[in-house]
């Protein structure tokens, strides 16, 4: 009789901690970020008698860092290259052969990099200076798209 109660209290056990974590997992909030990011590269300016041609899907790492404004970077002259980023790394993610992603992140605000070798890459800023920033609203995704357009000319 002892026997029956130990198993019936094990497989009670068990029962309440599959259910837990399933709970856990499905009412957890999720939210981040997701997008896709394209390469444009060759003259874009417009001609009648040359099409622009359409970016390319990109496969590359994104980087994600606190909220980065230009005073919390070594830039590379006066280009969108940044030899170092004194803001906190976050994550970062590998995009699929399309160019897609998708990350979790906490809700905040966040700026986004790419890389060319040692190199950071942005290239757009908000009013205050912000490099490439995002944020993240409590359970929802932000959609981006980031164009690597440093082999462009326009």
């Amino acid at each position: 009789m002892l026997r029956k109660k130990y198993i019936m209290h094990g497989s009670l056990l068990i029962l309440v901690l599959v259910i837990s974590s399933f709970t856990t997992r499905c009412f957890r909030k999720k939210q981040g970020v997701k997008g896709t990011v394209f390469v444009v590269t060759g003259n874009q300016m417009p001609s009648p008698d040359v099409p622009i041609a359409e970016p390319k899907a990109h496969q590359t790492t994104l980087y994600f860092l606190e909220k980065t404004n230009l005073q919390q970077v070594d830039r590379q002259n006066s280009s969108s290259f940044y030899t170092a980023v004194h803001t906190k790394f976050i994550k970062e993610i590998r995009t699929n052969a399309n160019g897609r992603f998708k990350i979790r992140l906490e809700p905040g605000e966040y700026s986004v990099f790419t890389k060319k070798g040692d190199l950071y890459y942005a290239n757009i800023f908000d009013q205050d200076n912000t490099i490439a920033p995002v944020k993240v609203v409590a359970g929802k995704f932000s959609e981006i798209i980031i164009k690597v357009d440093h082999q462009a000319v326009y």
